[in-house]
């Protein structure tokens, strides 16, 4: 199938991408790990929206810019395949999530789980999660190095467990600390280099596979007591559903909650953190989404929350400057071409919607932490349908963005409410980049309660 090129994209369409020379096996590995954005540029510019690249030791083609990404996320022709994509990075740790099945049989599971998302459920996940977050929040012990991403973390699975589980009462002491550990070995392994599932010491797929063995167990003493006795968390919806529709077994029960509180926590845990790192250096930012918070009050419904537009825009802007997850895992199951470039069946395909967020033909300014460029007199977001996909896009478009965005703003709305905060204008995170990016040193911020006269003001 020829499909049509756009004409900013025609610069760059070399016939034959010329190859680079780079160590055997471990190809660009090391230079994406190194700098994603920069590395995508280079490829974007240098070779073209769609070019061959090799990483942890296969060939892939990397798929760039939003015209590239969006043929291969809407997949008219069904020729990419999620879960062989990202099984090479993460095996069967998330094995028979969401997001690793593909077409008929990931229709018929969204179409079940999608009951466990739907308005009134939400609304029921936001009474049980407001509390929570509020206690969490205001427990914290501010100081001038405070580390926000490690307690982000530890606050977001507590959540996790809570909101999803209805609790963990058949925890074993520190073992949520294991489960903690269990669910951070999973997302490691996907830069692996050794990929055996045996519990092979000193290896990251070794880790995950015990830890994927300690997560099942936890689920699975649970689950016979969020069916017999339901409440208002994700676990008992699900099981709920599930035996309604007679479409999922036990095993795939735990296999989605697996997927599911991995996708939650982690993915919050990233958002927030680059929320907080870009109000700490934008006081008026934060001043501004802190009066809206102050409003709010300490629990407010889904619609509350959701009508806090300017903790919208910061959002926004944040998941553009620091996407969650850089780069989408894709496998040809057929011969195929993108933007008139061939890929043939089986290759590995990583899309990077990264780039999109920041390519300048789509965005003013694109470096610059700029939340107003999506206030609807600007809506820059709409320069291309995929210029801006923090969530994925197509069929596979993340299922609990609207959960994710309120337990978010839950989080960041306690924050603003209960703290001010500042880090350095020269001050840039190290980020370790072999898995879903996090800062490599905690985020250290200057945490100081907020003025208890501000705070009764509201």
């Amino acid at each position: 199938m020829s499909l049509a090129v756009d004409p900013r994209e025609k610069i760059f369409q070399p016939p034959a991408p010329p190859a680079a020379s780079y160590l055997p096996v471990v190809g660009q590995t090391l230079e994406y790990v190194n700098s994603p954005l920069a590395t995508m540029f280079r490829r974007y510019r240098r070779h073209g929206p769609v070019s061959e690249l090799a990483f942890l030791g296969r060939t892939w083609t990397a798929v760039l810019g939003p015209d590239a990404c969006q043929i291969a996320l809407q997949n008219p022709e069904k020729a990419f395949a999620n879960g062989p994509g990202w099984g090479y990075l993460v095996g069967p740790f998330f094995d028979r999530g969401l997001m690793l099945l593909d077409f008929e049989e990931h229709r018929h599971y969204r179409q079940i789980m999608q009951e466990a998302f739907v308005r009134p459920r939400l609304e029921g996940y936001t009474r049980t999660l407001a509390p929570l977050v509020e206690d969490g929040i205001s427990a914290w012990r501010p100081g001038p190095a405070f580390r926000v991403y490690p307690a982000l973390k530890s606050h977001t699975l507590g959540l996790a467990t809570d909101v999803f589980m209805g609790g963990a009462e058949l925890a074993e002491p520190g073992e949520i600390d294991r489960v903690n550990q269990a669910f951070v070995d999973c997302v490691l392994a996907a830069n692996g280099w050794l990929r055996i599932n045996k519990p092979l010491p000193f290896t990251k797929w070794g880790r995950a596979t015990r830890g994927r063995r300690i997560l099942e167990d936890f689920l699975r003493r649970h689950l016979p007591a969020r069916r017999a006795n339901p409440g208002e968390d994700l676990f008992s919806a699900l099981c709920q559903v599930a035996d309604a529709s007679g479409g999922i077994d036990d095993d795939d029960i735990i296999n989605q909650m697996i997927f599911l509180l991995m996708a939650a926590h982690d993915t919050t845990t990233s958002t927030v953190t680059s929320v907080v790192y870009e109000l700490g250096r934008d006081r008026q930012w934060q001043e501004r989404a802190r009066q809206q918070c102050l409003e709010l009050g300490p629990d407010p419904t889904l619609s509350e929350i959701e009508a806090v537009t300017d903790l919208d825009l910061v959002m926004k802007e944040a998941l553009r400057l620091h996407p969650p997850v850089p780069v989408l895992a894709r496998k040809a199951v057929k011969d195929t071409e993108v933007l008139g470039v061939p890929i043939p069946e089986g290759r590995l395909v990583a899309v990077m919607p990264m780039l999109s967020h920041h390519l300048p033909e789509y965005w003013s300014d694109p470096e610059i932490f700029d939340p107003e460029r999506f206030s609807d007199e600007r809506r820059e977001d709409r320069s291309h349908r995929f210029a801006w996909e923090p969530f994925g896009g197509g069929v596979h478009k993340c299922l609990g963005m609207i959960f994710a965005g309120m337990e978010s703003k839950l989080v960041l709305s306690a924050l603003l409410r209960h703290f001010e905060w500042s880090v350095p204008l020269d001050y840039t995170p190290p980020m370790r980049n072999d898995s879903l990016p996090y800062p490599i040193d905690g985020l250290p911020v200057n945490l100081r309660p907020l003025e208890r006269g501000r705070a009764r003001a509201h």
